[in-house]
Parts: structure tokens; C-alpha cells; sequence
């Protein structure tokens, strides 16, 4: 009997120094089971995020490295062994067949990403190779961008497509959207400036559960 995917909130982190990336996690790592990191280059994006030598600060969560970068093979070889997933940005790489060869070799889960402009059947072909789908709902690169609203489209023609994949939406996420996100067949919800700016990062996690249960 196949399962149907796990529905779980996602906080992602954002950051210019170690200290930075230290303190982000210690916000959120006893409320949830993933945490995101934002890999930005400043080149495939115009910000700069954990672009620089970086530890992972002691947690038992599971980390997922969204990388906004051009060269996702070169970030790959130096960090992913401190990731336990890589999501890379189909319009980024030049060569998806080795970007999958190169995880499942280090044995980390696989996903692709697709900003708004790119439609699905950029990736279609890859479908059964993959761990997961991650829709932008904004343009990458910046915390607090405003919701697409005509991606919700795109994440109800994924999940005809496949049902059981894990698809992930990160842009915009909060209270007022994430109803609708749920709705069309989303189950892994990356939510940065909500969660990250909120003086309360536990209890913001807490009301976007329950806005994705029953």
C-alpha cells in the first residue's frame, strides 16, 4: 500500500556569516524535522546567502540545500556532504542526468527546482528519478516576495502527474496563502520570512500546521 507524502513545514535560513547561520537554526530546530538552507551566489540570484566555508551547527534535524547558484556540480562537490537533500535549479544546470548521478553516488535525495517562468515539462523526463519537486511561487532570492498566485496551476498539474511525489513551494508562504498551497496538492511548505522574522518562531510553525491539517 503506497503511502500518501508526508505534509511538514519547512523553515528556510538565510545567511551572510556564520553567526548568522548558527543563531537562524537554533530558532527552529526543536519544532520542526527539516530545516532549508538558502544557498544564494549572488550570480543565478542577485543576493549572497551561505556562500561562504560553513559548518552545520549541531541539530537533529534534516537539512535540504536550496542552491541558487550557477554551478550547482561545483557546490555540490565542496558542501554536500553536510546536506542530507540537494535542491538545484533546473534552469541551472546544464547536465540534470549527472546532477542525479552525483547525489544518489553521495547518496543524498535528489529534487529539482522550478522558478515561475519554467513549466513542468522541463523536468518531466526526470520525474522517476528524483526525490522531489520544489515550484518557486516568487522569484528567487529575496525573503518576503510577494505570492504567485497563478503557480497554484502548476502544483495541481504535478500532482496529476505524480501523486505520491513529494512536492515542495517556497515564496510567500504564510497564514494567508498556505491554505491554498495545501490545496492544490503541495505537502512540504518552505516558509522563510514568516517563520524567521516572527518574534515567536515556535508558535508562527504551530499555526501554519494547523492550517495544513485535517
Amino acid at each position: 500500500m503506497y503511502m500518501k507524502p508526508e505534509k511538514i513545514i519547512v523553515p528556510a535560513v538565510i545567511a551572510k556569516t556564520q553567526m548568522d547561520l548558527d543563531e537562524a537554526v537554533l530558532k527552529v530546530k526543536d519544532f520542526v524535522k527539516l530545516i532549508q538552507l538558502d544557498v544564494m551566489d549572488g550570480r543565478f540570484v542577485p543576493n549572497h546567502s551561505i556562500d561562504f566555508d560553513f559548518t552545520i551547527p549541531k541539530t537533529q534535524c534534516r537539512l535540504e540545500a536550496h542552491l541558487m547558484v550557477n554551478n550547482p556540480e561545483e557546490w555540490i562537490d565542496k558542501n554536500g556532504g553536510k546536506v542530507d537533500a540537494l535542491l538545484v535549479h533546473i534552469e541551472s544546470s546544464v547536465a540534470p542526468d549527472q546532477i542525479i548521478k552525483i547525489a544518489k553516488a553521495r547518496r543524498k535525495q535528489i529534487g529539482f527546482v522550478l522558478n515561475p517562468e519554467t513549466p513542468i515539462t522541463r523536468i518531466q523526463e526526470y520525474l522517476d528519478q528524483i526525490d522531489q519537486v520544489l515550484i518557486m511561487t516568487v522569484h528567487p532570492g529575496f525573503y518576503g516576495s510577494t505570492f504567485l498566485p497563478e503557480m497554484l496551476e502548476k502544483i495541481e498539474e504535478l500532482r496529476r502527474i505524480k501523486p505520491l511525489l513529494n512536492i515542495e513551494v517556497d515564496g510567500g508562504v504564510t497564514l494567508d496563502t498556505i491554505g491554498l498551497v495545501n490545496k492544490s496538492g503541495a505537502n512540504m511548505f518552505v516558509s522563510g520570512s514568516y517563520i524567521m522574522k516572527s518574534p515567536n518562531p515556535k508558535e508562527a510553525i504551530a499555526n501554519l500546521k494547523a492550517k495544513i491539517e485535517g
